[in-house]
């Protein structure tokens, strides 16, 4: 028995998430089905994030220990002849069997991308949100270093979470221009459900003039989700990688 690591990307417009549920595709799922058919096992990958319908990933991770005699390295190209064309692995190899990924240290980095513009762009409109009124950039990159730093995010997370604490460390936020993107980028050591999609939101009120840069703070010390901004629309994140402290 040998555990392999997978790293996989997706267009998540076309599913309900990445966990397996009753109804609707999923990425799980999709995994799943394609390593069965592959390897003749019954095999369940364990996924490092369950993003939310509609989130895409360049670079999710999840796990499955199996009996074939596949080279690790070579799991990626045979379970892409098997993947629909909206899901890909971009990297696989062989680690060792304690190796879990939601059980390590890892930083998880995550882009949520805008764009400005009257009307919809056809050839954005999957992996970008549309804002209709222009945003202060230097003002979102201000309140967004706020957010830098261990805190309690509860006014940043869905009521509907079942987190233990609503403790989070984030290292890294910017707000940057790339071409006629506006995109706001996250690392930490984990996420709340919905978390992104919130501070998204929230940025978006300071560069839309709502607030200043201070606001972000006067949010996280009140600890209550109606000082924050709305959930932004899914569409615009995407998990861009997931670093583990100790991965081979």
């Amino acid at each position: 028995m040998k555990r392999i690591f997978l790293r996989v990307a997706y267009d998540g417009t076309d599913f309900v998430g990445w966990q397996v549920q009753k109804e609707g595709r999923t990425v799980e799922g999709e995994l799943n089905k394609a390593i069965n058919a592959l390897t003749g096992e019954n095999i369940e990958v364990i996924g490092a994030s369950r993003t939310d319908s509609g989130v895409h990933a360049k670079g999710n991770v999840a796990v499955f220990d199996t009996e074939s005699t596949i080279p690790g390295d070579r799991f990626m190209y045979a379970i892409n002849t098997l993947l629909p064309e909206d899901v890909a692995v971009v990297e696989s190899k062989e680690v060792d069997a304690d190796f879990h990924p939601r059980h390590c240290v890892s930083i998880k980095t995550y882009e949520y991308r805008i764009f400005i513009s009257d009307i919809n762009d056809p050839l954005k409109r999957r992996y970008a949100l549309r804002c209709p009124y222009n945003l202060d950039v230097k003002k979102m990159d201000d309140a967004a270093k706020y957010l830098i730093g261990e805190h309690d995010f509860k006014s940043f997370c869905s009521v509907k979470t079942q987190a233990e604490t609503t403790v989070r460390k984030i290292y890294t936020a910017d707000v940057f221009h790339d071409g006629d993107d506006i995109v706001i980028r996250v690392s930490g050591a984990g996420f709340l459900y919905n978390m992104v999609r919130i501070i998204a939101g929230s940025l978006m009120e300071v560069g839309g003039g709502k607030h200043e840069p201070e606001h972000i703070k006067e949010v996280l010390d009140n600890t209550d989700r109606t000082l924050a901004g709305p959930t932004a629309e899914p569409q615009g994140l995407t998990l861009i990688n997931i670093a583990f402290a100790d991965e081979q």
